[in-house]
């Protein structure tokens, strides 16, 4: 079977853990933020976890991450 080939794009914006989860970072974070509140920039900080319908669509594109 031959090689498969890692989406560059999906490499750049997931992670996987040691325990094998995928993290993500969150959306609407990069700009206008004077109208968000403080709790919500704050969450938007943290990185959290892909949802378990989407896991195996990203495993797929990052094989060997």
């Amino acid at each position: 079977m031959p090689k498969l080939k890692t989406h560059r794009g999906a490499a750049k914006r997931f992670k996987v853990t040691g325990s094998g989860k995928v993290r993500r970072r969150k959306a609407f974070k990069s700009h206008l933020q004077t109208g968000k509140g403080a709790d919500r920039r704050r969450r938007l900080r943290k990185a959290d976890l892909i949802h378990s319908t989407n896991v195996k669509r990203v495993r797929q594109l990052i094989p060997y991450l």
